[in-house]
């Protein structure tokens, strides 16, 4: 199966690209290579402009007290497991208090840093990360991969809690949804939401199925178009076939 996310509004879509970038900087961290060194150092870099365009933390400590509020009344619930609710106030209070320890402005310490301020002013132009740009980032390049990996740590380790809790809320709000089936018709689907207060939905098709979901939705009307996967055609064409698929929409 595969799962298509469309989020409804600008909070939800950030932290959707935060998830998938702190993703992609640990994954490649974690390599020998260079050139993967390299990813993850631009991919932190990314991290630090979607992050630092908005309050992210404040915003991520009152929806997960928002979240800790809701699970409280559920204590001494015969039908709820005191393990799996302590379990989860526990991870909610720690990713909370962890957050409140972040002084400053999310990855001010990075700015402050002017050698790496300089490597993320030259990634943003084409080629501009050469050898004879920049001949202290190739000096760098060319430490142990165990000094590089110390290096990523160190200038990562600090932005984890923002991870730990944006994770948090994802996971929650990706699991307050209830799945229902549809079937598209003549590669177009419409659905009518009545004002709906949903935050994301999610389409989940066969990983098998030749067509590709574009989403576009408000509140009042979700638009499903199913177009063929990529070609050497200039343009997508419809894939008229009727697809079937699962929507879920979730709302915290």
């Amino acid at each position: 199966m595969i799962t298509y996310e469309y989020p409804f509004n600008e909070r939800i879509r950030t932290l959707l690209r935060l998830e998938d970038l702190f993703e992609k900087t640990l994954h490649f961290a974690k390599q020998e290579g260079t050139l993967e060194h390299h990813v993850a150092l631009v991919t932190l870099f990314e991290i630090l402009e979607v992050a630092g365009r908005a309050d992210l933390k404040m915003d991520l400590i009152h929806e997960l007290e928002r979240q800790r509020q809701t699970l409280l009344p559920y204590r001494n619930n015969p039908e709820i497991s005191e393990e799996a609710l302590s379990g989860a106030l526990y991870e909610i209070e720690q990713a909370s208090a962890a957050l409140l320890a972040m002084a400053g402005k999310i990855g001010q310490y990075l700015r402050e840093n002017e050698w790496l301020m300089g490597i993320k002013s030259r990634a943003a132009i084409p080629g501009g990360v050469c050898e004879f740009d920049l001949p202290s980032y190739h000096w760098w390049l060319h430490r142990s991969t165990e000094n590089r990996r110390n290096d990523l740590s160190g200038w990562t380790r600090p932005l984890l809690p923002l991870r730990d809790a944006l994770a948090i809320v994802l996971r929650l709000l990706r699991s307050s949804g209830t799945s229902r089936g549809y079937t598209s018709s003549n590669g177009q689907f419409q659905l009518n939401l009545g004002g709906s207060t949903a935050q994301m939905v999610r389409v989940t098709m066969h990983s098998g199925d030749v067509a590709v979901p574009e989403v576009s939705a408000n509140k009042y009307a979700l638009n499903i178009r199913f177009t063929n996967p990529p070609s050497s055609e200039p343009k997508s064409k419809i894939h008229e076939q009727p697809v079937g698929f699962e929507l879920t929409f979730c709302n915290l």
